[in-house]
């Protein structure tokens, strides 16, 4: 039997797993983040182009992602996973290819709405699961979570550099290679699993839909993050607008504004979002960083016409945009049912692509009908709301999910050992599923007793 400090560490196919289904995320992702900064500047040749259109096109791929993310995830329990990611990295890769071939706006959407089609996340987080031990599967999502930042950061630099390189078709191009690039990754490097099957606490389950979508404080997070990236995308329409023209900088030098602005931010944050856990302040933090972006907002409409008010602004938006990036999921996993993790974290994800879906499309018609400060003054207003219903949310248990193996056990060996892991000091919530052999439990980490955990499952803990 292998000692705690082996069953602690990562085996080689774990990290390998963790690794390859990270860069397939990132790779996606960055293909989809690129447009954002520098669409709404290099698309004012596209044929029929408005405002509108271009806010449309910016936040279109949102919208079939929302929507086919939960049925792919489904899909990938019936048919496996591999073949359900390859669908989704050939539906990116078809949509970026009627983009680079399209000279009008119509057809860029349409290559959006493709893009986004092939949503593919669920399918990752469940093959990673496949290929990750109950013990490690934190660690192996955490992974591919932190792969979605650096995405983030690199598309906010490699964005304006393509495509003042390449034009905008050479951009759609590049992230076409990208999803091929991702095709070979999932063929070459990715394990095979030896078997698949429902994890929980990763992937939808429909059993749970019900539960989930009636439960208020998971409606209020769900709300938020839809929110937030409704304001990031919204502010996008505009952002690389205000740059070029009161700012005077050229579109391809965009890139280094955001870098510097998004480096400052993620230092700035680290202090918040320590306070938040290890000092169980999460509500307090969690509603100053949504103030930070009512007031980021309302300093871009008010004072936009400056290098300092600018620069200052984007700073205190993104120190609020990542805090609450990190601290959302963080209260999903709390908040969630046991066992109902995956499920929420599915309507979660689906809301925030949603979010930047509307954040395109009402970003464009404001900024039609009230220019950039209607843009703003609105994401303002939009984070407002958001601070008022956040107020009334319970306060958060500080409590993590843990995945405990138990191997094949029976339905009444499967109640007695929830009743045994219920005994154990920190251990607050269990749900013991027999015909996956898993536990899934709420702890306290603080007062956690692993070797009274050990006791219950030594073979696995």
């Amino acid at each position: 039997m292998p000692s705690r400090a082996e069953r602690q560490t990562m085996l080689p196919g774990e990290r390998r797993a963790a690794l390859s289904l990270a860069a397939i995320f990132s790779t996606r992702m960055l293909g989809l983040f690129m447009v954002m900064p520098v669409f709404a500047v290099y698309a004012g040749h596209l044929e029929g182009q408005t405002p509108l259109l271009i806010g449309l096109a910016i936040g279109a791929y949102g919208l079939t992602q929302a929507i086919f993310q939960i049925p792919f995830g489904l899909l990938s329990d019936r048919i496996g996973r591999k073949p359900v990611i390859l669908a989704g990295l050939l539906l990116f890769a078809l949509g970026s290819v009627v983009a680079a071939n399209s000279s009008s706006i119509y057809g860029v959407i349409v290559g959006r709405l493709l893009q986004g089609s092939g949503a593919i996340a669920a399918a990752v987080m469940a093959l990673a699961a496949d290929l990750s031990r109950e013990e490690h599967r934190t660690k192996t999502m955490a992974i591919i979570g932190m792969s979605i930042g650096l995405s983030f950061a690199l598309a906010m630099v490699l964005g304006p550099l393509i495509t003042g390189w390449f034009g905008l078709s050479g951009l759609f191009w590049t992230i076409a290679l990208l999803a091929l690039v991702g095709i070979g990754i999932l063929y070459l490097f990715v394990p095979n699993p030896s078997i698949s099957r429902v994890h929980r606490d990763s992937e939808p389950v429909p059993a749970q839909f019900k539960q989930v979508l009636t439960d208020t404080q998971l409606l209020r997070l769900d709300f938020g993050i839809l929110v937030l990236h409704m304001i990031l995308t919204a502010s996008f329409v505009v952002l690389p607008l205000l740059l070029r023209d009161s700012l005077q900088l050229e579109p391809s030098r965009h890139g280094w504004v955001y870098l510097s602005v998004l480096f400052a931010s993620v230092l700035a944050m680290i202090p918040f979002v320590i306070q938040a856990e290890s000092h169980r302040k999460m509500k307090p933090i969690f509603l100053a960083a949504i103030s930070m972006i009512m007031v980021s907002e309302f300093m871009l409409a008010e004072w936009h016409g400056g290098w300092v008010s600018v620069i200052a602004a984007l700073c205190v938006f993104y120190v609020g945009f990542n805090i609450l990036e990190a601290t959302l999921p963080s209260l999903i996993s709390k908040v969630a049912p046991t066992a109902s993790k995956g499920t929420a974290m599915g309507f979660y994800s689906s809301s925030q692509f949603f979010g930047a879906f509307l954040g395109g499309v009402l970003g464009g018609w404001l900024h039609t009908h009230f220019g950039v400060t209607g843009v703003f003054l609105f994401c303002s207003l939009a984070a407002l709301a958001w601070l008022i219903l956040a107020s009334s949310m319970k306060s958060p248990r500080y409590l993590t999910t843990k995945l405990v193996g138990v191997g094949e056990v029976s339905e009444s060996q499967a109640q007695h050992l929830a009743r045994k892991f219920t005994e154990v000091p920190g251990v607050a919530e269990v749900v013991v599923i027999a015909e996956e052999g898993v536990a899934y439990l709420k702890v306290d980490r603080h007062a956690l007793d692993e070797d009274a955990l050990a006791a219950v499952a030594p073979a696995t803990v």
